[in-house]
């Protein structure tokens, strides 16, 4: 038994190494998801490496603005621009005046998260997580919160909030966008509410 007993400590020493491993390795998977195209957003935080200039590293967080601050060339805005452009912007206004031809690596540390809010007749209602570099459509919006409950209507409102504070509401037939081909299947964008209805019986 107590042979047993070792060979099974043995076996799981063996096991939980290999099994962390894979655990970093699905991290390191899921980060390099994030491609040069993702496009930054306020809150992001990115990392900006100069070749053979370390003092020049930075770690920086976009602002609710879109811009950043770095060295040199002080607030330079990046909101809205994938990460390819923006690198290609910074580049640029240090070779303007301060290096020659720099090399520039920007790199996403943290983005983030995208999310829409469901309530009412779905199964699952809360918030939706937008995936970086995707976009979501209501109807798939509606799947990631459960469905529908059997006691749904077919009319789903959207409430959408613009940078200004303005609010506008979409109703829309939800069986519609589901049964006609030629029916848009709306993009649902960060920040929007989307409410089932009841149905009327």
């Amino acid at each position: 038994m107590k042979r047993f007993a070792g060979l099974c400590i043995f076996i799981a020493a063996l096991l939980i190494p290999s099994f962390a491993q894979a655990q970093n390795n699905a991290a390191s998977k899921n980060r390099g998801l994030i491609g040069s195209n993702y496009t930054l957003q306020p809150l992001d935080i990115i990392q900006m490496t100069v070749y053979k200039e370390p003092e020049l590293e930075q770690q920086v967080r976009v602002s609710q603005e879109g811009t950043v601050i770095l060295p040199l060339i002080g607030k330079v805005h990046v909101g809205d621009m994938t990460i390819n452009d923006a690198t290609t912007l910074i580049t640029d206004l240090y070779n303007r005046d301060y290096l020659v031809n720099p090399q520039i690596t920007l790199l996403l540390l943290s983005y983030t998260e995208r999310r829409a809010y469901v309530h009412g007749q779905v199964n699952r209602p809360g918030p939706v997580i937008i995936p970086p570099e995707e976009t979501m459509t209501l109807s798939q919006v509606i799947s990631a919160a459960g469905s529908r409950t059997r006691l749904a209507s077919d009319t789903i409102q959207v409430t959408r909030t613009d940078e200004n504070g303005k609010k506008t509401v979409f109703e829309l037939d939800f069986d519609e966008i589901l049964e006609d081909p030629e029916a848009k299947d709306i993009i649902i964008v960060d920040g929007d509410t989307i409410f089932v209805k009841e149905r009327i019986i």
